[in-house]
């Protein structure tokens, strides 16, 4: 179903969501294995390919807020696990990745109003840099989101 949403009353086993910034290869935003739902590394790339927390000052040059970055990164993870049949509550595991450990308190900062220390496991790592120069953070997640109802919410 790559590339599609599946039909109503259906999973998709992975899809490319429509109205959401595309992803920049040959891969879905999700991949759903039986009751794990893996979301791919998403950014806060907007659906017309602008980026959150990137904006020209007066000068003309480039401004990066983090904290709007990961506001917007965790928001679009939210509608990306929504079009699974999933939700925030549903992640069990976080990976993310800052091109400056500078930004971990504003990321900590930010990551701390929608989880807690009840959430998921997470790893945190700096990385040279990511697919565009005007990202500062990308993130991915696993979710565990029983398909039957009734089903235990934890693994």
């Amino acid at each position: 179903m790559s590339g599609s949403t599946p039909p109503a009353g259906a999973e998709a086993a992975s899809a490319v969501i429509p109205g959401m910034a595309k992803p920049r290869g040959a891969f879905p935003h999700f991949r759903r294995a039986g009751d794990f739902i893996f979301v791919s590394g998403t950014s806060s790339r907007r659906p017309d390919d602008s980026i959150a927390g990137a904006d020209k000052n007066a000068a003309g040059d480039y401004v990066f807020d983090v904290r709007v970055q990961t506001r917007a990164v965790i928001e679009n993870i939210r509608a990306i696990l929504a079009s699974a049949g999933a939700a925030l509550t549903d992640v069990v595991e976080v990976s993310t990745y800052l091109v400056s450990m500078q930004d971990f308190p504003a990321y900590n900062e930010v990551y701390a109003e929608f989880f807690g220390y009840h959430g998921p496991a997470r790893t945190t790592v700096a990385v040279a840099e990511l697919p565009h120069p005007h990202l500062r953070i990308e993130i991915k997640v696993v979710a565990f989101r029983p398909r039957t109802a009734g089903a235990d919410r934890a693994p």
